[in-house]
């Protein structure tokens, strides 16, 4: 697939995996991105999965038509970009690989080879020309491995941005992108948001008309939008009007006081309303979700002295990757001892600039009369 007249695609889709990462449901698939710059000098961007090697193999000599590559160019050393290195290098024995220095300290860990003959490390600033395409570096520490550069062609004005921008699914899936994109940065890159934004930072500097990720579609028109939702999301700023609700509940009761405080957002104007069962939908859904929305109401019940299970998780997921800047609400459900809104405040209280809705809906066992107006009370400041 040809991106420019020299920059040629070369990865593959992988529609056999099921957990990506070993914790992500990908129903439609992943795709391990590739390119080749063809120029007087010929450069490899990136391996893929060590289960594609021959096919991946077979595209790159395809796409050189006879030629030798001068360079492979390692971004992002996590094995779903690396695994094929010794294999590239094995095939093309008078190739160089590029990279970060700390790359090549990972290489002597995954291959217990570092190519010290072979090898041109690279850090922000240097670049390599290949005729007429120059290629600049730029460090992107952790987004999200500390040895992860990208790399600017001045030609074609094409930033390869390694696991940035990506997203899941393979890239014959029809689907939204912002969705699965979302759903990728949130449960894979979040955290760093403080060095998404360094990145953002040098990228304004720089004239892209062309983003190609190492996951997901190449990016060519509407950058704008891309860019704009990857500062929104590094910055934990709010993406979408609206409130979202998450519950856990045993026997029902829980469910009874979220499916009313949804009926009364509704009723209130609330723009958007969205309800997830912690225990019955998918967790990193859910925790993309959390960040999208700027109000989020948390509901469950005290169980074992603690919460129940899914909720804890949840919030694990939520201060994991440094949750921030949104407005919470609490229900909480207890017999004889509800300590639930409690647990959840003392997770979440190193998180910074939340603000908590006081009072807390507090049922005992079952909803009753004073609940539904405490609820209706709390949907009206939501919805403030």
């Amino acid at each position: 697939m040809d991106i420019t007249k020299d920059i040629q695609y070369v990865g593959v889709n992988d529609r056999e995996i099921d957990l990506f990462e070993g914790q992500y449901v990908v129903p439609n698939g992943m795709a391990y991105n590739s390119y080749v710059i063809l120029d007087e000098k010929v450069a490899v961007f990136d391996t893929v999965d060590g289960r594609f090697g021959e096919e991946w193999l077979n595209n790159i000599q395809n796409a050189l038509q006879g030629r030798t590559p001068d360079y492979l160019i390692v971004q992002h050393m996590e094995p779903d970009h690396s695994a094929n290195v010794v294999r590239f290098l094995s095939a093309y024995p008078t190739a160089t690989v590029v990279a970060d220095q700390r790359a090549f300290v990972m290489m002597k860990q995954f291959f217990k080879e570092d190519y010290p003959d072979r090898r041109m490390a690279v850090k922000d600033g240097v670049m390599l020309s290949l005729g007429k395409h120059t290629l600049h570096f730029i460090s992107a520490p952790m987004v999200h491995w500390p040895e992860v550069i990208m790399t600017y062609d001045d030609y074609d004005k094409a930033l390869f941005s390694a696991d940035a921008f990506g997203k899941f699914g393979a890239l014959d899936a029809e689907e939204d992108w912002a969705c699965e994109a979302r759903r990728y940065y949130f449960g894979i890159v979040g955290k760093y948001g403080v060095q998404v934004q360094s990145l953002l930072k040098k990228a304004a500097g720089l004239d892209i008309q062309t983003i190609c990720p190492l996951h997901g579609p190449v990016l060519k028109e509407n950058l704008g939008y891309y860019l704009n939702l990857y500062d929104i999301w590094s910055s934990y700023g709010v993406e979408s009007e609206g409130v979202a609700i998450f519950y856990t509940s045993i026997y029902g009761n829980t469910k009874k006081a979220v499916e009313l405080l949804a009926q009364t957002l509704r009723e209130d104007g609330c723009v958007k309303v969205v309800c997830s069962d912690l225990a019955r939908s998918d967790m990193a859904e859910n925790i993309e979700d959390a960040f999208r929305y700027g109000k989020i109401v948390l509901a469950t019940t005290t169980y074992n002295g603690d919460i129940f299970p899914f909720m804890r998780t949840f919030l694990d997921g939520l201060v994991e990757r440094n949750y921030q800047n949104r407005t919470v609400g609490f229900i909480e459900n207890g017999s004889w001892a509800p300590i639930a809104a409690k647990t959840m405040k003392k997770i979440l209280e190193n998180s910074k600039n939340l603000t908590f809705i006081d009072p807390v809906v507090t049922l005992r066992s079952a909803m009753n009369e004073e609940n539904a107006q405490q609820i209706k009370a709390l949907s009206k400041t939501l919805c403030e």
